[in-house]
């Protein structure tokens, strides 16, 4: 029978070498938090926000979805957006893809896969994901790349949309007009070797052609 006792028994370990290490760890951050940080990332368990980053409990307000979409009519993304800009006020906001990505991966297998048939949210969610990736799908396909080099280049070609949908959300640009500073960061994790690749920047609104 699986039980929870594994997980406790581990947070258990957790937090006596935290306080072993500082005896106020937990306390500081019982009464409020100030994150310096949004992070919007892929729900792929091999991608833990504060793991990767080495940061402590306290330091990123945390948006984890299949393969980090961002979506302005999805209450739930929304919320967690305006949130963390009009409440927490953070500085920055990193939108992290990753290479392997099994959400952009589904997305261009999807014509044969079972899940095509389905009506779920997983299936609405992924024909989105591919209806977002459709001229770069039509380009791998195109590539004789080795089909690696391909999928990576996917993979980096969905945090640039999902970027640029980043900022063009209202919360985002309504922080960029009242002149306070904000930085939006676009980056790919390797799994293969830990570390975290820049794509992309912007720290203002930029102007229309």
């Amino acid at each position: 029978m699986t039980t929870l006792k594994p997980l406790l028994a581990r947070n258990r370990s957790w937090a006596l070498q935290c306080r072993q290490r500082d005896p106020n760890y937990f306390e500081k951050y019982v009464h409020q938090q100030q994150p310096h940080s949004l992070w919007i990332g892929c729900s792929d368990s091999r991608v833990p926000a504060e793991v990767l980053t080495g940061s402590h409990p306290g330091e990123l307000f945390v948006h984890r979805n299949i393969a980090n979409m961002v979506d302005s009519s999805d209450d739930n993304f929304m919320s967690v957006l305006q949130y963390a800009l009009y409440n927490l006020k953070v500085e920055r906001v990193v939108l992290c893809g990753h290479y392997g990505c099994g959400g952009v991966q589904a997305a261009l297998a999807l014509p044969e896969l079972p899940l095509a048939n389905e009506d779920s949210a997983l299936s609405r969610r992924i024909a989105s994901l591919r209806g977002a990736l459709g001229d770069d799908i039509d380009q791998f396909h195109r590539s004789e790349d080795e089909e690696a080099e391909r999928h990576k280049r996917l993979v980096e070609a969905n945090v640039l949309i999902q970027f640029a949908r980043l900022a063009a959300c209202e919360p985002v640009r309504e922080v960029w007009r009242s002149g306070r500073a904000l930085g939006l960061y676009g980056c790919v994790y390797e799994l293969g070797s830990g570390h975290l690749k820049d794509l992309i920047e912007q720290t203002a609104e930029e102007s229309s052609p």
